[in-house]
């Protein structure tokens, strides 16, 4: 007996400085990796958590903005960083889903970054040139198979959301288009609008105000619903039943980063993403704020994997 409770002694002493660490975090700050250039959504969303943050945490939290090599570089850093809860990872759905399809030379594997929590959500949006001869998703597919090849559309660059959305777009009603990768969302735009190509899949913010301005149109949507500014866009499922296309961003840990520390990341974002405040301005970028467990990311990068990987496969995807 004595044996016994000496060993649990020796236990309790070992096991608490222990717990005492996790539960102590953070004691410095924080620095959350987004693996592009500042502006645009992926660093705008992570920026605005960021600032909020660091009053609920007690320490600074800042943005370390590592682009390069399609955002792997970042990532990789994340992925390879002490799993203590001090550097964490900010971006895209497809990082978390399928980028090891994307990128099968990977150094390292994404797939063991620990989820945290989603910031936001958008749908993926249609844009066409203004002149288009199709004005929806229907009147689009029936232009395109009476003009097979002659259509052409623009993306953010090879295996990103635009690109996978216009080829499983491709698949699902039967139509040829050609692609043109652009280096990211702005030179795409640039082009669209000036004609030089003639649809673009990307997330409302990038081509709203050339909506706005009559210099393009939308086809369609790809969210579960249709955009509250344009109620009457029809979405990519009402045409075609179950196609979904979105984004999500969202902050993950390195691989075996203490559950302690994951749970109070994500609850602190969560609380985050429920102030009045930081709700409207995501609302202004033409996202949701979402603020969910990491169980449920966990789930959404399964769900997201599954949507895109036999889109990857079939159309023989790589990424830049």
């Amino acid at each position: 007996m004595v044996r016994l409770l000496a060993g649990f002694l020796l236990a309790v002493g070992l096991v608490g400085p222990v717990f005492a660490q996790k539960t102590d975090y953070p004691a410095k700050t924080i620095t959350i990796v987004v693996p592009f250039p500042a502006g645009g959504t992926a660093d705008l969303l992570p920026r605005l958590v960021a600032e909020e943050l660091r009053p609920l945490l007690g320490q600074q939290v800042m943005i370390l903005n590592k682009p390069g090599a399609s955002g792997n570089i970042g990532v990789e850093s994340v992925v390879r960083a002490e799993a203590d809860g001090y550097t964490l990872l900010s971006a895209p759905q497809l990082t978390y889903s399928v980028n090891h399809l994307l990128n099968p030379e990977l150094r390292f594997d994404p797939k063991t970054l620990q989820p945290v929590s989603v910031i936001a959500a958008y749908p993926t949006v249609l844009f066409a040139r203004a002149d288009l001869p199709a004005n929806d998703l229907v009147g689009l597919i029936a232009y395109a198979k009476a003009n097979p090849g002659k259509l052409n559309y623009a993306s953010q660059g090879r295996g990103q959301i635009g690109h996978l959305t216009m080829e499983a777009l491709k698949k699902r009603a039967g139509i040829d288009m050609q692609h043109v990768p652009y280096r990211g969302s702005a030179p795409a735009i640039t082009d669209l609008v000036a004609g030089q190509v003639d649809l673009l899949a990307d997330n409302l913010l990038s081509g709203m105000q050339h909506v706005e301005s009559g210099k393009l149109k939308i086809i369609g949507t790809g969210g579960a619903t249709r955009l509250q500014a344009y109620p009457k866009i029809a979405t990519f499922g009402e045409v075609l039943p179950g196609f979904i296309s979105d984004t999500w961003m969202a902050v993950s840990a390195p691989p075996n980063t203490p559950q302690p520390i994951v749970m109070k990341l994500s609850n602190a974002i969560a609380q985050v993403l429920q102030m009045p405040h930081v709700k409207k301005r995501i609302e202004e970028l033409q996202a949701d704020p979402v603020g969910d467990k990491p169980e449920r990311m966990a789930a959404l990068i399964r769900e997201s994997e599954l949507r895109w990987s036999a889109v990857i496969k079939d159309s023989q995807i790589r990424g830049e």
